[in-house]
């Protein structure tokens, strides 16, 4: 019966854990890359469901379950998914095709409709059922063809500006299997995949996979794919600049552009952006203290609010508009916004006073005050006056026709002195983005309040002005980084298999410097290598021992020496085939070149014992006691168990033999007891400290004490009193004796993993023993004692008669 695997949706992309992403270049927490999964199942032929065992014996290699996944950032490009794959219009020379399309805001982006970056259409070619060609491991590297280096855009030249990148190929190992799924030379495919790929190559215009199979060549799986040339950081043009942000003095004015595009695939980076993507250029300026003006129109006729009829005068208002003008060499000419006048400055908008009977006296509007001399102290005073433009009649007096204050530091009278600005960025010419330019700077007067006023307080001064105003600066042109060439090719890694791989490498001449292209991150860069069948020479099993004309006693056994084949990997299986496949390899198993096809033997007679073959060595092992700082060191061990050919007659034969050698590396375990107490019970189990349930490892249940034969009785824990009368441990424990042949404590045994010839690969056998390294002892009043670790679950199948032979001593 056939089977045939079942793949399921695609589940939701899952991001990976952000404290495994965090230290990588561009990371955000809530986008990146993740991975999903998805459901297999087994079938029938006829759809049927089937169980999964049946599908790994009997079906190809089982597809994926997990693969990477993007979930997308606000700046990523977005698409849909892959539509199904398109039905094969014919086998072997037909094709079948699937789609995809931009959504959102990516329809609009220019890096999103390059489709060698992001393609919307991708092809495969259909399968063939002769020799069947499947695509091992993982696509290779996108590998550029030889000299496949783009020059950068007209425009700014940039050191190094070369990009590599553009249409390149992606590389996939294949292996030629024949019917019986064995893996097979590749040449066997070759003159089926020629065919295959010539008309392909004449029907396919945009293909995405191209078989390397001219013939003499091994088969490898080629696929169109690109190296995504960089795109640099794109700003927009420059703004015109702002207006002086002072009236008066010295001010900045500021010009700016904007973010039109991130850069991606290691462009050159944007210089430092502010929070709305924006860079700015700032230089200072000088504003003329006198190009705006307050301009008073003439005052309106009085509004007299208490009017006395008789005189026609007194209380009243006066108002008059007040304006922000351009100051010009011919006048103020113009109204601009207040904001560019000075506020201390501007002329009252409305005034209260007296409109002057007849008899009264009437003086001009105050002029201005005179100028406080310096130094500013309360002793000094400024003065201002009015003109009398009525007499008073007779009787009435004019006031007074000067008004005097004194003079107040920072109030109305204020020192001067010159402040210098910070230098500005360095200007280039027009056409310029690098290399020499000139920086500037700003001489300003600024009054002691800290307001800037017009250049002529400080030049009436005559304050010394020893600043040097411009100067000469360099703004340092980008670097782009510049790779070696690629080295040559290295050789494969392995001679045969699947897993062979060749690796190149570059390095950097020249790191960016400035604004330039930043080094690309892969320094090394691998493909697979083409597919061949691991071959050697293998011994098939020992036949059973044959004698001559009697039922036991010496005979001879034998094996055959054959031609087997597999793909080169760990797990994968050894399958025989042709003698001469291997025709070409040196006679020799494993580098031994001394062949042995037979050898002899013994088959035990009635009553007698026999040793089986050494078991292979168990793993490295740490023999300790954690809990009792007790360490051996770490131990492989095997064993030789023993046959007899009467169950009766086990006692006569000698102990199991077995051996150690020192290894490094091993673990050290604990053993401990779960579930129902106490722990001889049905719903109890022993577990390893790496998560295996065993039985035989944790210490046995105590026995009742029975200590009236020991004197002094047996008081210390996990102790007893033996049937010697000697006080003994418990097992799993070890006597400590104090100088005078007293126990003085039981101290844990470690345990000590003792493989059997024959195990099945799931077993795990422990014993508890001294120190392997040297000889075992046994303590009176104790017998020999067979410890065997399990898995815990169902029960095992009975053992056969070598494995109810097989004896440990403690």
């Amino acid at each position: 019966m056939c089977f045939r695997w079942k793949t399921h949706k695609w589940r939701k992309c899952q991001l990976v854990p952000w404290t495994l992403r965090k230290d990588d270049p561009g990371a955000q927490e809530n986008c990146g890359s993740g991975l999903q999964n998805r459901a297999m199942s087994c079938r029938q032929l006829d759809g049927t469901q089937g169980d999964i065992s049946e599908c790994l014996k009997f079906a190809k290699v089982m597809p994926p379950v997990t693969q990477r996944c993007q979930l997308p950032c606000q700046d990523d490009c977005q698409l849909t998914s892959w539509s199904k794959f398109s039905s094969c219009t014919a086998d072997c020379v037909g094709v079948r095709t699937r789609k995809r399309a931009l959504i959102g805001r990516s329809k609009k982006k220019d890096k999103c409709k390059n489709t060698q970056m992001y393609p919307l259409s991708e092809t495969q070619y259909c399968p063939c059922d002769k020799y069947n060609a499947q695509p091992v491991g993982r696509w290779s590297d996108c590998i550029l063809p030889e000299g496949a280096r783009a020059e950068s855009p007209l425009g700014m030249k940039v050191q190094g500006d070369i990009k590599e990148c553009g249409q390149g190929y992606r590389y996939q190992a294949m292996a030629c299997y024949d019917q019986d799924s064995r893996l097979v030379e590749t040449a066997r495919c070759n003159s089926h995949a020629e065919m295959i790929a010539v008309q392909r190559a004449q029907r396919v215009t945009h293909e995405a996979v191209v078989l390397d199979s001219l013939r003499g060549r091994e088969v490898t799986s080629r696929r169109r794919a690109s190296f995504p040339c960089p795109s640099d950081c794109k700003l927009s043009e420059w703004s015109n600049w702002s207006r002086c942000s002072k009236s008066c003095g010295s001010g900045v004015k500021v010009r700016s552009k904007w973010l039109r595009e991130k850069p991606y695939n290691g462009g050159r980076p944007c210089p430092k952006l502010d929070h709305i993507n924006q860079v700015y250029e700032v230089v200072p300026c000088q504003s003329d203290c006198n190009q705006y003006v307050w301009v008073a129109e003439p005052w309106s006729v009085w509004k007299v609010s208490n009017v006395d009829l008789k005189e026609n005068c007194g209380e009243g208002v006066q108002t008059r508009k007040v304006r922000c003008m351009l100051n010009t060499v011919d006048g103020p000419s113009e109204a601009v916004e207040d904001y560019l006048c000075d506020p201390e400055e501007m002329p009252l908008g409305a005034r209260e006073s007296r409109l002057p009977c007849p008899e009264d006296c009437v003086l001009n509007d105050w002029g201005p005050w005179s100028r406080c001399s310096l130094p500013c102290t309360r002793t000094n005073s400024r003065v201002r006056t009015a003109y009398t433009i009525r007499s008073p009649s007779v009787g009435r007096e004019c006031p007074d026709t000067t008004d005097k204050e004194a003079c107040s530091l920072n109030l109305n009278c204020f020192n001067y002195f010159y402040n210098i600005t910070d230098w500005s960025t360095c200007q280039l010419s027009p056409n310029a983005v690098c290399g020499r330019g000139i920086k500037t700077r700003m001489l300003d007067c600024v009054r002691s309040d800290g307001k800037s006023v017009d250049m002529k307080f400080c030049e009436e001064l005559n304050l010394e002005r020893k600043w040097q105003m411009n100067a000469s600066c360099v703004v340092e042109c980008p670097v782009n980084c510049q790779m070696s060439e690629w080295s040559p090719w290295s050789e494969c890694s392995q001679t045969c298999g699947l897993e062979g791989k060749m690796r190149r490498q570059r390095l950097v001449v020249q790191a960016s410097q400035g604004d330039g292209r930043p080094c690309p991150s892969q320094m090394e860069q691998w493909k697979p290598c083409p597919v061949r069948p691991c071959f050697r020479w293998q011994y098939s099993a020992w036949s059973e021992c044959r004698v001559e004309s009697v039922v036991c006693g010496e005979g001879m056994r034998y094996r055959n020496l054959s031609c087997f084949v597999s793909d080169g990997s760990a797990d994968g299986e050894f399958s025989m085939v042709d003698e001469e496949l291997c025709s070409s390899l040196e006679l020799a198993v494993n580098g031994d070149k001394q062949i042995l096809l037979k050898e002899p033997c013994t088959l035990p007679c009635p009553g007698e014992c026999y040793l089986m073959e050494w078991s292979d060595w168990s793993s490295c092992v740490n023999i300790c006691v954690k809990e009792a700082g007790v360490d051996f060191g770490s131990v492989q061990v095997r064993s030789r168990a023993v046959l007899a050919q009467e169950p009766e007659n086990l006692q006569l034969c000698p102990d199991q033999v077995w051996e150690s050698k020192p290894c490094t590396g091993g673990e050290c375990f604990q053993y401990k007891w779960f579930g129902s107490s106490p722990p001889n019970s049905t719903g109890a189990w022993c577990q390893r400290s790496d998560g295996l349930n065993v039985t035989g490892g944790c210490p046995a249940v105590s026995p009742p004490l029975d200590n009236s034969s020991c004197d002094p009785p047996c008081l210390m824990p996990k102790s007893f009193c033996s049937e010697a009368a000697v006080c003994a441990c418990e097992d799993g424990f070890t006597e400590v004796l104090s100088l005078t042949g007293r126990l003085r404590e039981c101290a844990p045994i470690p345990v000590l993993e003792i493989p059997t010839a024959g195990d099945k690969k799931g077993d795990v056998k422990t014993s508890r023993a001294v120190n392997p390294t040297l000889p075992s002892t046994v303590q009176p009043g104790r017998s020999g004692r067979t410890w065997y670790l399990q898995p815990y679950g169902p029960a095992k199948s009975q053992r056969d008669l070598r494995d109810r032979g097989s004896k440990t001593t403690d």
